[in-house]
């Protein structure tokens, strides 16, 4: 397995995985600090969830470990999101 880490596809792959987290990271820390969600859309969110799932089966169709890895923490931070918008909008009586 001499395959070279400074190739193309784990470059981009690399950037799309620091990216995912980068995504949706910040919300989801702001939201347990502050403990509100008020101003988050449970819209995207699901939209956010369902697009890295699509991605997942992509990835795991086309064999591209990038793809699969990047959206897998797409979906846990989308779900942890979702989790809190529940969560937190019931607590402050305006859920969803």
């Amino acid at each position: 397995m001499n395959q070279h880490l400074c190739t193309l596809e784990n470059l981009s792959g690399g950037v799309a995985l620091i990216t995912s987290i980068i995504g949706l990271f910040p919300q989801v820390y702001k939201s347990y600090r502050t403990k509100s969600t008020v101003d988050i859309s449970m819209l995207m969110l699901i939209n956010y969830m369902v697009c890295s799932i699509a991605w997942i089966i992509h990835g795991v169709s086309t064999d591209a470990i990038f793809v699969i890895y990047s959206n897998v923490v797409g979906v846990i931070l989308a779900g942890i999101s979702i989790v809190q918008k529940v969560v937190y909008d019931k607590r402050s009586g305006r859920f969803i």
